[in-house]
Protein backbone atom coordinates (compact mmCIF):
# COMPACT_ATOMS: atom_id res chain seq x y z
CA UNK A 1 0.00 0.00 0.00
CA UNK A 2 1.78 3.13 -1.19
CA UNK A 3 0.86 5.36 2.26
CA UNK A 4 2.63 2.64 3.77
CA UNK A 5 5.39 2.06 1.59
CA UNK A 6 6.28 6.00 1.69
CA UNK A 7 6.05 5.29 5.95
CA UNK A 8 8.77 2.86 6.09
CA UNK A 9 10.92 4.93 3.13
CA UNK A 10 10.83 7.86 6.03
CA UNK A 11 12.29 5.68 8.28
CA UNK A 12 8.54 4.38 10.41
CA UNK A 13 8.24 0.71 11.39
CA UNK A 14 5.31 -0.51 11.19
CA UNK A 15 4.33 -2.24 14.85
CA UNK A 16 1.00 -3.40 14.78
CA UNK A 17 -2.98 -2.28 14.60
CA UNK A 18 -5.08 -1.69 18.05
CA UNK A 19 -7.93 0.05 19.13
CA UNK A 20 -8.56 1.57 23.10
CA UNK A 21 -7.68 1.01 25.64
CA UNK A 22 -4.46 -1.14 24.19
CA UNK A 23 -4.12 1.82 21.81
CA UNK A 24 -2.98 4.50 24.40
CA UNK A 25 -1.24 1.98 26.79
CA UNK A 26 0.73 1.31 23.83
CA UNK A 27 1.50 5.04 22.80
CA UNK A 28 2.37 6.03 25.80
CA UNK A 29 4.64 3.17 26.05
CA UNK A 30 6.59 3.78 23.15
CA UNK A 31 6.71 7.48 23.96
CA UNK A 32 8.22 6.52 26.86
CA UNK A 33 11.32 4.07 25.62
CA UNK A 34 12.16 7.17 23.02
CA UNK A 35 10.19 6.75 20.17
CA UNK A 36 8.34 8.91 17.91
CA UNK A 37 4.88 7.41 17.32
CA UNK A 38 2.53 8.17 14.46
CA UNK A 39 -1.24 6.72 14.49
CA UNK A 40 -2.96 5.89 10.84
CA UNK A 41 -5.66 4.88 9.70
CA UNK A 42 -7.15 1.37 8.55
CA UNK A 43 -6.65 1.13 4.86
CA UNK A 44 -9.91 1.93 2.73
CA UNK A 45 -11.69 -1.39 2.21
CA UNK A 46 -11.01 -1.45 -1.54
CA UNK A 47 -7.14 -1.01 -0.71
CA UNK A 48 -7.57 -4.16 1.98
CA UNK A 49 -9.47 -5.96 -0.94
CA UNK A 50 -6.83 -5.39 -3.50
CA UNK A 51 -3.75 -6.48 -0.49
CA UNK A 52 -2.28 -9.64 -0.99
CA UNK A 53 -3.55 -12.10 1.35
CA UNK A 54 -0.61 -12.11 3.49
CA UNK A 55 -1.05 -8.30 4.16
CA UNK A 56 -4.78 -7.86 4.10
CA UNK A 57 -5.30 -11.16 6.77
CA UNK A 58 -8.39 -11.64 8.35
CA UNK A 59 -10.44 -8.15 8.45
CA UNK A 60 -13.83 -9.16 10.16
CA UNK A 61 -12.99 -6.88 13.42
CA UNK A 62 -11.82 -4.04 11.49
CA UNK A 63 -14.87 -4.68 8.60
CA UNK A 64 -17.69 -3.98 11.90
CA UNK A 65 -16.47 -0.40 13.07
CA UNK A 66 -12.91 0.88 11.20
CA UNK A 67 -12.96 3.94 12.75
CA UNK A 68 -11.94 2.77 16.11
CA UNK A 69 -8.83 1.66 15.07
CA UNK A 70 -5.48 2.68 14.18
CA UNK A 71 -2.39 1.13 12.76
CA UNK A 72 0.67 2.18 15.06
CA UNK A 73 4.22 3.43 13.58
CA UNK A 74 7.20 4.31 15.60
CA UNK A 75 10.75 5.76 14.76
CA UNK A 76 13.64 6.59 16.65
CA UNK A 77 13.44 10.30 17.67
Amino acid sequence: MKREDDLVAAGWERRFIACEPRLSEMVATYKEIGFEVLLEPLPSKDEMDQAGCEESGCTACFDVDPEKYRIIFTRKN
